[in-house]
């Protein structure tokens, strides 16, 4: 028998199979951009220089970005998170507190950071479903991956949203447009807290009315029921007295000592940030946050060494690609391509819709830009110019732009078959159930942002 869900997956599947690879579409739109600069009247020479002032513009910007993916990947694969992580799955006593508190997990390491939540996320739910199962709570796997996943939604107005704290770290490339954007005014607004709120309690209803009547337990998905078989990622890695063939330098690196030095440096630096120049949270503080926390559920430079050479593949998408999406920005920015945007998005907008139409034309773009970042280097300019002529903020505009942009993350492949593989699942088996939890997200999130101040 077909089901709803069935149906959702094939149609997401076949969406998928239609979406050109991010560097494909990037330099696509360097190109069609660069086509409707000239088109528009600007001179070849006009668009040359756009193009050239755009290209390494957020070279600053990309290095942030690859230390927050490479830093928060190699905390996430640290022995102390997967431990917690087995811990924490033994305390529900029932399907309710099962789904509640791996959400509420979840969503935990997603506001601190969307690494955290994208790594563990898959493995909150392997865990809790495992340790549901053996005491006779029947949980359906896929319906709880697909619920756990949609509760790391909650970082696009967490600490590492990466819009809101690029708008707040001085010398943006919006500066002059926008100026700088307190996070009071962004992930700390009355709206987004209410609007997180609001949609973890919704995934938790969610969970209670449309979860299948027949569950799929997860020893029904023996890769995924080995995964959490017990200690098998809880070891500890080895920190013990060194061999005595090792020399001083190895010995040293397995001593605690320089790392606790780095992390007292490190701390000072905040305390200056914060104490003494009076600063916010921004990518500065926030990569220096995680280099401390790295640094101390590592416990010393070997592991943290180790950790790195794996998590720095986990950069490598962005590490060029941010650069083309650069390009996009500058063409946009530099030409009057983007003031022909924003003011046809102006023009069919007023102060109610201009939230609806800024997310579902940020919901576009996500399926062909995998990455927050990338999507405000794109459309920042055009949306905080369209804000400007409704008569709103362009705080509410980037809001609305991040309700978009989750979409993409919720429903594409791209994402998916990510989470489908920390859980060693087929995705195929989940995904349709994301579409359930997009919806709600867009329809929340258009209503609080439209008229809840921002």
């Amino acid at each position: 028998m077909t089901t709803d869900a069935d149906r959702l997956t094939r149609f997401a599947t076949r969406l998928g199979s239609l979406i050109p690879d991010a560097m494909s579409t990037a330099v696509a739109m360097v190109l069609l951009v660069g086509l409707a600069a000239v088109a528009l009247g600007n001179p070849i020479a006009t668009v040359g220089e756009a193009y050239y002032r755009g290209l390494w513009m957020l070279l600053p910007f990309t290095m942030q970005m690859t230390l927050i993916l490479v830093l928060s990947s190699a905390m996430g694969s640290s022995p102390f998170f997967k431990r917690t992580v087995v811990l924490l799955s033994r305390f529900p006593r029932s399907e309710f507190a099962v789904y509640a508190l791996s959400v509420a997990l979840t969503a935990g390491l997603s506001y601190l950071y969307w690494g955290l939540g994208l790594a563990l996320g898959p493995l909150i739910a392997v865990y809790f479903a495992r340790q549901a199962e053996e005491r006779g709570i029947a949980v359906d796997f896929p319906f709880f991956l697909a619920t756990t996943l949609a509760a790391t939604s909650v970082w696009q107005f967490g600490l590492s949203s990466t819009a809101p704290l690029q708008m707040n770290t001085p010398g943006h490339f919006l500066e002059k447009t926008t100026g700088l954007m307190p996070l009071s005014t962004t992930i700390w607004a009355p709206s987004s807290v209410l609007f997180i709120v609001a949609f973890l309690f919704a995934i938790l209803v969610a969970a209670r009315l449309l979860k299948p009547a027949t569950p799929q337990q997860i020893s029904t998905f023996p890769d995924a029921h080995a995964q959490a078989a017990p200690l098998s990622v809880a070891e500890a890695e080895p920190i013990g007295r060194p061999a005595t063939s090792e020399g001083p330098s190895e010995r040293l690196e397995r001593n605690s000592v320089l790392t606790l030095l780095l992390a007292a440096c490190l701390v000072i630096w905040l305390y200056y940030h914060f104490a003494v120049k009076d600063l916010g949270l921004d990518l500065f503080s926030m990569n220096t946050f995680l280099l401390l926390g790295a640094l101390l559920v590592h416990r010393n430079v070997r592991n943290f060494s180790k950790a790195l050479q794996v998590s720095v593949t986990t950069a490598w998408p962005i590490i060029v690609l941010y650069h083309i999406y650069a390009a996009v920005a500058g063409l946009l920015q530099f030409t009057t391509v983007g003031q022909e945007f924003a003011g046809a998005m102006a023009a069919i907008s007023n102060r109610y819709t201009f939230p609806f139409f800024t997310a579902a034309a940020s919901a576009v773009v996500s399926l062909f830009v995998p990455s927050s970042g990338g999507q405000w280097a794109i459309q920042g300019f055009v949306t905080a110019t369209a804000a400007e002529a409704v008569g709103v903020s362009a705080q509410r505009g980037l809001l609305a732009l991040s309700v978009g942009d989750q979409i993409g993350n919720l429903t594409t492949p791209f994402w998916a078959v990510i989470g489908a593989g920390i859980a060693r699942i087929d995705f195929r088996k989940y995904i349709g159930y994301s579409f359930v939890f997009a919806t709600i997200w867009f329809v929340l999130g258009v209503v609080i942002f439209t008229f809840m101040p921002a």
